[in-house]
């Protein structure tokens, strides 16, 4: 079809047409070159030289000049033979290269390339996931001791400031005694070494094994049992499943160091609450011992006024009696009477005012000893369910 045909065709097509056709064209055209990237790559694969060789001849991929079979990549074109090639194609001349065709691939030969490719994508694949799975672990890995680290060095920050800066402060100066620092450093480094030297006996043991296993394997291999791929991925499967079971362990013991942290922070916080309900108790103690040497206090005052007033009411009663079987004295003894009767009055009238002051602190410390007694009872409850709350919070 030449472009005269070709204009005449375009000519008569509409818009919508034309719009249709460049659509197909483009989509024809990207498909075509994913399948060439297809090609080449698996070119590239087996037979680099191939494609080298084409495109040192002008970049034409034409398949009858390299006159090979595509799927028999693995034999290399030996450049003699390309020159016995082209030596002929110079003889056959302008006949031949009428004739020329194109060679193409079969759908089978387009599928087997396809699948072949596609299986070399999938084990790609699998080693580059296998190879990031790997570094994942290692990741992993690193973030547990990460945690694990911080969890450590909170819980150090923790004891060291219940330890030293709480507990270790002189009451008269208000420093911290260098002594129990000193102390405290001291027992942490003998426990790390405890730690190294449990570590060093630890690796002391697992070289001790290795070299037994590179002994074992050694002995293996000179007597012949060497091992299968079977083998081999028998014990990968069971190298997965230890490491499945100790990635597990590892989670339990992480959530069993995380609860029992809780449960340190949870008893820190119940241990001040204590420390502090303990100096209110014995504050307490001691303003009731006070209130309980006042009013017994009270209580001997209050004796004593009870006894004056029965004093004072016989002697009313006496004068009173008196009065009744009184006769007409004498002005002197009158006036002596009624000096005696005056006085007796405000003496009546001041132990009765004792009496109604001592009464009423009586009731005031009655009033206040109550009120402390519902104020213990009461905080001694609250304490009570707010650490059972805690703890059901805890577990």
């Amino acid at each position: 079809m030449d472009l005269k045909n070709l204009d005449s065709i375009f000519d008569d097509m509409d818009d919508a047409e034309l719009l249709t056709l460049k659509e197909e064209t483009e989509k024809k055209t990207k498909f075509l070159e994913s399948e060439n990237k297809l090609f080449e790559s698996y070119l590239l694969r087996v037979s680099p030289n191939a494609l080298r060789v084409g495109q040192t001849r002008g970049g034409n991929n034409n398949m009858d000049e390299l006159n090979f079979n595509p799927l028999d990549f693995d034999k290399k074109v030996e450049p003699e033979n390309l020159k016995r090639r082209e030596e002929r194609k110079k003889k056959k001349g302008e006949k031949l290269k009428e004739d020329k065709k194109d060679i193409l691939l079969t759908l089978e030969q387009k599928s087997e390339i396809a699948t072949r490719e596609l299986e070399e994508l999938r084990d790609e694949i699998e080693k580059q996931k296998d190879e990031w799975g790997k570094v994942l672990d290692n990741l992993k890995a690193e973030m547990e001791e990460v945690d694990i680290r911080v969890s450590e060095v909170k819980k150090a920050q923790f004891e060291f400031r219940r330890d030293i800066v709480q507990q270790a402060i002189n009451q008269r100066t208000g420093k911290v005694v260098a002594e129990r620092v000193l102390r405290y450093f001291e027992d942490k480094i003998r426990a790390k070494d405890t730690i190294i030297e449990k570590v060093r006996l630890k690796n002391a043991t697992l070289k001790v094994q290795k070299n037994k296993l590179h002994l074992q394997l050694k002995q293996k291999e000179e007597m012949g049992e060497v091992l299968h791929a079977i083998d081999f991925d028998q014990l990968q499967i069971e190298n997965k499943q230890y490491m499945a079971k100790i990635e597990e362990r590892n989670n339990e013991l992480l959530k069993l160091k995380k609860s029992a942290g809780n449960t340190v922070q949870i008893l820190n916080v119940y241990k001040q609450k204590l420390l502090n309900l303990t100096l209110e108790s014995i504050n307490l103690k001691k303003e009731i011992k006070t209130r309980i040497e006042l009013l017994k206090k009270l209580k001997i005052d209050g004796e004593l006024v009870m006894l004056e007033k029965e004093k004072s009411l016989n002697i009313n009663l006496k004068t009173k009696s008196e009065i009744g079987e009184y006769r007409v004295p004498l002005v002197l003894d009158y006036v002596e009477l009624k000096y005696k009767q005056l006085d007796l009055q405000k003496n009546l009238k001041s132990w009765e005012r004792k009496v109604e002051i001592s009464k009423m602190q009586t009731n005031r410390v009655k009033s206040i000893w109550k009120s402390m007694l519902k104020q213990s009872e009461y905080n001694k409850n609250n304490n009570i369910n707010i650490g059972a709350n805690r703890i059901k919070e805890v577990f």
